[in-house]
């Protein structure tokens, strides 16, 4: 700006202030509202807060055969639109790898990344209880290092248990956590992490072998403290079977509904992908979040490029006698 616009500018701003005391309010102020470019994070809470859900709520669910809602979420949004949903577990689950952030399958994400997901759904929730993904090489390597990692889930992602995979031969793990105080959600049937030694994503149990080994890890898993056990993709009367013999809650994906309660990738169950992607089979999709976007994004794109978009509505006004002394002061001073 020149010298000589700001010596013109100058000589305004104060008769400006001096001109226009303040005007005398009769009622004070009693709060403060600060606005921002951008809406606020939290928005109004529910119409109906509900308790926070703890272990005993679980637990309380599991005995009045209640069925328990688990639904994954890796971000502030997908995290809030879940607890104000009235979810009653949130998953941070490792299939951020896949979903959240492009990768090929669940062996590539790492601690750090999960840790940065379990922070901001953990912002977001308000009631739900939080349970976060042990990554492929945070833990099985020693009951130590699943320690060491857990403590990092619970204390810096703000989690309230943590899931890994495995059955009897993570028992030892599983007890060293929750005799640490530590909950634990375990995983058995088809594990992600391990699909290279199982031979891909296949389903599990569909032997009677197959389906006893199942019943083995589900029962080891549970003798080592775990407080519940994911079922994932073995036959719907197998997973009745092993439900009706543990004392703990089942969560089922894609193990029918005989299950205590049932988990889905969020991405998956709200249509939050293009056309002519590869769904599971046991998923339900109950939108179209993909198509819903996409149309409003080029509705967007269409009305700038036609100069429809900001419309008078969208801009903040300025007093017209201000509009034209500023454009005379900028003539004057060109």
């Amino acid at each position: 700006m020149s010298r000589a616009l700001l010596q013109t500018i100058a000589p305004l701003s104060r008769r400006r202030l001096t001109a226009l005391p303040p005007k005398p309010c009769a009622t004070p102020p009693t709060t403060t509202t600060i606005r921002h470019s951008s809406h606020s994070p939290m928005g109004t809470p529910p119409a109906s807060p509900r308790k926070k859900i703890t272990l005993t709520t679980l637990g309380s669910m599991y005995k009045k055969r209640e069925p328990i809602v688990m639904l994954t979420a890796y971000d502030f949004p997908s995290a809030h639109v879940a607890d104000h949903a009235g979810v009653d577990m949130v998953l941070v689950g490792d299939s951020l790898a896949m979903v959240g952030l492009g990768l090929a399958d669940t062996s590539e994400v790492t601690l750090d990344e999960m840790l940065m997901c379990c922070r901001a759904v953990a912002r977001a929730t308000q009631s739900a209880f939080i349970v976060g993904d042990l990554p492929m090489g945070s833990y099985e390597i020693s009951p130590e290092q699943a320690l060491a990692s857990s403590i990092r889930m619970v204390k810096e992602g703000r989690v309230h248990a943590i899931k890994l995979e495995g059955g009897r031969s993570m028992a030892p793990t599983i007890a060293r956590l929750t005799a640490a105080g530590i909950p634990v959600l375990a995983h058995v049937g088809l594990t992600p992490q391990r699909q290279n030694a199982l031979g891909g994503f296949r389903v599990q149990g569909k032997s009677v072998a197959g389906a006893l080994d199942l019943l083995a890890d589900a029962r080891a898993v549970q003798e080592a403290g775990a407080f519940g056990v994911v079922l994932e993709a073995v036959p719907e009367d197998v997973a009745r079977v092993v439900t009706e013999k543990l004392r703990i809650p089942t969560i089922g994906i894609g193990a029918g509904k005989g299950c205590s309660g049932q988990v889905l990738v969020q991405v998956d169950m709200a249509g939050n992908f293009p056309p002519g992607r590869y769904i599971p089979k046991f998923v339900k999709q109950y939108g179209n979040v993909w198509g819903e976007s996409l149309r409003a994004i080029e509705q967007y794109k269409n009305e700038v490029k036609a100069g429809e978009y900001p419309a008078r509505e969208h801009t903040y006004p300025m007093k017209e006698e201000d509009v034209k002394e500023f454009e005379r002061v900028i003539a004057e001073t060109s």
